[in-house]
């Protein structure tokens, strides 16, 4: 039998060809880290226009599986419904500012005011558990980790209150961005619905003709990513805040709508969002009473097993396929980086990487002749 012939030029010459470009992507990185002084406008631009393009792209992908709906099996003119919603949205921000900001403004206002003596009266019940004669062993342990923890939380507190009243100039720009922001929002919101479903498309015609369809795989499946989890996790957490909020009122714990509606916006991080949005509640609950206090953990652990059981593997699935472990990880790298928004954004851009990442370890295998079988 005769052996086949083995190209072992070809293979050599592919894999010097994409340790070339990976030496050539690395250098591209350091030199853009020694030019860091080029990228100080692209970081303004982004710090004006990314609050809108991010709040418009939430948006887009939670409005636009409605309006294909309506335009391609109700034939209704893409535009025209666009409007239509938009009219619709305008009308429920008005009922809302009419309707539910005022009371969740004046009982955020009471929060904190009063929180400093929720604290401490949460403090005071404590120590006072402490000594039980049960918890002899680990009282010192206990105690020490309570005042330890008050020192902290003071600090932290009285830290963001200095800096914030310590630098109205600061504070004055974030408002400012924030109002640019929202009144550009819409104006962006509007030409992706409209056009965004032609981006892909557009963007395609940059690249060579070989590697389009790859390009406009890659962009679909990033997509899909993207959208499942904005409009699972939205989903979820509104679900969420109408559960808390439910709960509270039905308890008759006091902030009932408030407690909700911060418990479904910190349900957006995930594993972590529900635990924190329970501090609040649970310290006021036990300024209260302890009774409150059982009923606030009753009405948390029947909101996270209908989350756990029911809401979540009906709106979230498995679509993001990605370990839990994983997740917690990302969690804390992203949050440890980018503080705040890598928490939020940590698990969709962490999905985009794995995309791309998939698909130029697939390029690389092709390319590389290293994967291949012998037989």
């Amino acid at each position: 039998m005769k052996s086949k012939p083995v190209s072992t030029g070809l293979t050599s010459s592919k894999t010097i060809r994409i340790l070339v470009i990976i030496l050539l992507v690395l250098a591209c990185f350091f030199l853009g880290k020694q030019v860091d002084w080029l990228l100080t406008p692209v970081r303004q631009l982004f710090s004006i226009v990314g609050l809108p393009i991010i709040l418009a792209g939430v948006l887009y992908y939670l409005m636009n599986p409605l309006v294909d709906l309506l335009e391609n099996k109700y034939h209704i003119h893409r535009t025209l419904t666009i409007v239509a919603l938009f009219v619709i949205i305008f009308g429920l921000i008005v009922w809302g500012i009419v309707a539910i900001i005022p009371t969740i403004r004046t009982q955020s206002l009471a929060i904190i005011n009063d929180w400093p003596k929720y604290w401490q009266n949460a403090s005071d019940e404590i120590n006072q558990w402490l000594r039980d004669p049960n918890l002899s062993g680990i009282r010192d342990q206990l105690e020490q980790w309570n005042t330890d923890a008050s020192k902290l939380l003071s600090g932290r507190v009285t830290k963001y209150l200095t800096g914030t009243v310590s630098s109205i100039t600061s504070v004055v720009s974030t408002v400012t961005t924030i109002v640019i922001g929202l009144i550009t929002m819409p104006f962006i919101l509007f030409y992706l619905l409209k056009d965004g479903h032609k981006l892909p498309k557009y963007l395609a015609k940059f690249i060579p003709t070989k590697g389009r369809a790859s390009f406009l795989q890659v962009l679909t499946e990033i997509n899909s990513q993207v959208s499942n989890y904005i409009r699972g996790q939205l989903t979820v957490a509104f679900f969420v805040a109408v559960m808390f909020a439910i709960g509270y009122w039905v308890i008759g714990l006091k902030f009932a709508l408030t407690l909700g509606i911060a418990a479904g916006i910190l349900n957006l991080i995930p594993y972590l969002g529900s635990f924190l949005a329970m501090v609040p509640s649970v310290v006021i609950a036990m300024v209260i009473s302890p009774w409150m206090l059982v009923k606030v953990l009753i009405v948390f652990v029947i909101e996270q097993t209908i989350e756990g059981r029911v809401i979540s593997p009906l709106v979230l699935g498995s679509s993001l396929a990605i370990h839990p472990v994983t997740i917690l990880i990302v969690l804390l790298a992203a949050g440890k980086i980018f503080g705040l928004m890598g928490v939020i954004f940590g698990i969709p851009g962490y999905a985009i990487l794995k995309v791309l990442i998939t698909h130029l370890f697939a390029w690389y295998q092709a390319q590389s002749g290293l994967y291949q079988s012998d037989d």
